[in-house]
């Protein structure tokens, strides 16, 4: 509102100050999600500390998250290195993560 306010009284001022507010607006809804998804990081790791050789399904459930979303953490973690994939050579669809060592 203030930016189509300035914008009709020719106050570029009052303008770019909304078009500042807009842009740090933007960047801290931004941070919101990256930072919830950190979280949800720090939560599936504390499950599968308390419960190794827990499924992504296990760990969704606990979490209270959808299985897809857990899937990519589950995915992020084992490639950073900090969870281990754990498949069973009988039933390889059988997967579960550990920490790593």
């Amino acid at each position: 509102m203030n930016a189509w306010t300035a914008q009709a009284a020719e106050d570029y001022g009052a303008l770019s100050t909304a078009l500042c507010l807009c842009i740090c607006a933007a960047g801290l809804f931004g941070e919101d999600l990256l930072q919830r998804g950190y979280r949800r990081d720090r939560a599936v790791l504390a499950h599968i500390a308390l419960h190794p050789g827990a499924t992504a399904r296990h760990v969704a459930g606990a979490v209270g998250a959808p299985d897809r979303v857990v899937a990519r953490n589950l995915d992020r973690l084992t490639g950073d290195g900090l969870l281990v994939l754990v498949t069973d050579a009988v039933t390889p669809e059988l997967r579960s993560y550990r920490l790593a060592s």
